[in-house]
Order: C-alpha cells, then structure tokens, then sequence
C-alpha cells in the first residue's frame, strides 16, 4: 500500500496541484530517501529552479516530469505529498520540501521512511532501475489477454505470488490481487499453468475491472492513505475479499477465510474458488491409467 489506484489517483492530484510550478528550493531532512544521487546536495541542486511539466505513472511509480530532468518517486508503504502555504507549520516525518517560487510547497511525509526519490536525465529512466525492471502495465493498451497469457501461462508457480511480481505485471498490490482473484473466480494458490484459455480472459477482465474500478473510486484508504489534496479513498466500501476474513462472501454466503500466501495475507472464498487440478497432472493420470 498504495497500489496502483492510489499512486494513480496522487498523479491526478499532483497535476492539478503543483504542474507549472518552479521549485525555488528543495530541502531533504532524510538523505536514505534520495536514492540517485547518492549526495543530497545534488538533489537538491539539481531541483533548484527547475518547472513540474507533467507527473506521469509507471506501476506504483511516480514519474514526474521537469523541464531538463525526471523524479521518480516510489510511495511504498506510507509515503504522501501534500501542498501547503510555506508558513503552516511541517508535520512530522516531512523528510523532503520542495518550496515554489509562489510560496507554496509541496512535501513529502513518510512515517515508516521506505520511500525513494531517483533524479535521472531525461530517457535514462527507462533503461535504468527500478523503472526498467517492470512488467507489464495493467491499465495500458499493451495489456491484452494474450500479453497478459504470454508472461505467466507457462509458470507452474501459484497465482497469487505471480500477479504480485511487479517483473511481470506492474502495480498489483495485495489488495488488488485478492480482488481480482476472487472477481474471476479462481484460488489464489491455482497454479498459472494449469488455467484454461477462458479462465485467463476471465481473470484478465478481472484485473482490469478491478483497477479501474478502484481508480474511479479514488483507491482503497486503508491505514493511512490520502492523496495529495488529503482525501480518502473509497474503493475499501466495496471490497468482496480482502480484509473481510470470516464474512458472508456476497455470492454464496460462506465465510472468506484468510490464509498466508507467500509471506501475505490473502482472502478468498473457499465455495466460490474452489481449486482445479493441475491440467498436466490430469492428462498424465489419464495416460498412465
């Protein structure tokens, strides 16, 4: 947390906020967020005077886009940006300010501190990480079923770990997964290679359905996510999964239960997703038999 609807829905504010903005100075109070350069004095002088021109999305990244140069910010756990009047008093855990020429600032809180921030020339983003390690991008018109089939389908790992590699699809987080999951029907510890060529259409139109359902909805707040103009998300109202361990599941009445997959909490309905045998293992019963 946040996934991708909530670093969406932040993008979306920041254009409204800060776009047209010039930074008069930035100011960094934690030096472990700045990941590149590795001198914080660089940071902040390679900031100096520069206009916010466009804030762009990669996954869960943020890609903010100055004239001569590109932040890439990465929220993680409980990063925010928020702007405030320069005299309002700066909350706790504020570890980056970027003040405007119009006395404005934007900041960066992080209670838990696992943000980053990487300064790269214009293009170098892209074939540097963490940018050039992510997968597929769920929202994009690259995301067909086919492409979605092409990177996963072969892997006899389970689902769920699968779908949060950001390597092969970018931006899914838990609570998406789970939703997605349980949306198309399918158990999270179902093997990828043992889907059927419809059951990957399905899940394929879960996962887009759940994401842009989620972004329509402004993201799930759960614990302390707000974005930029601190609102709430409200995607968490219609949750049919995640989180509701030992609830009537909205299909079948049965309770979802709750499991440890791959060191995550993961809800599903035990009725409603029921797990397949292995399409190989079947054949191979088959023949021996």
């Amino acid at each position: 947390m946040p996934e991708l609807p909530e670093v969406e829905t932040v993008r979306r504010t920041l254009i409204q906020l800060i776009v047209g903005k010039t930074i008069e100075q930035a100011t960094v109070s934690l030096p472990r967020i700045i990941q590149k350069p590795d001198d914080t004095m660089l940071f902040e002088e390679a900031l100096a005077g520069r206009t916010f021109m466009e804030i762009d999305r990669r996954g869960k990244f943020l890609r903010m886009v100055l004239d001569g140069i590109i932040l890439v910010s990465h929220l993680r756990m409980e990063g925010r940006y928020g702007v405030y009047a320069h005299h309002e008093p700066v909350e706790p855990h504020t570890h980056v300010i970027f003040r405007f020429t119009d006395g404005s600032e934007l900041r960066y809180r992080d209670v838990r501190q696992f943000g980053t921030m990487h300064l790269f020339a214009p293009g170098e983003e892209w074939t540097s990480p963490p940018l050039n390690k992510l997968g597929l991008e769920p929202l994009s018109d690259n995301f067909t079923c086919e492409a979605f089939r092409s990177v996963l389908a072969h892997r006899s790992s389970k689902l769920k770990p699968l779908l949060l590699n950001q390597a092969y699809v970018t931006g899914l987080g838990n609570i998406y997964v789970d939703e997605a999951l349980y949306e198309a029907r399918i158990h999270p510890e179902q093997t990828a290679d043992s889907l059927s060529a419809q059951e990957w259409q399905t899940l394929h139109q879960a996962v887009v359905k759940t994401l842009s359902e989620a972004v329509r909805q402004g993201g799930s707040s759960i614990k302390s996510y707000v974005n930029g103009q601190g609102e709430m998300g409200m995607f968490q109202q219609q949750l049919q999964a995640y989180g509701r361990s030992g609830e009537a599941c909205a299909r079948c009445g049965n309770p979802i239960v709750k499991i440890v997959l791959a060191g995550r909490g993961t809800h599903f309905c035990q009725t409603c997703q029921r797990m397949k045998r292995s399409r190989k293992r079947t054949a191979a019963s088959v023949k021996k038999g």
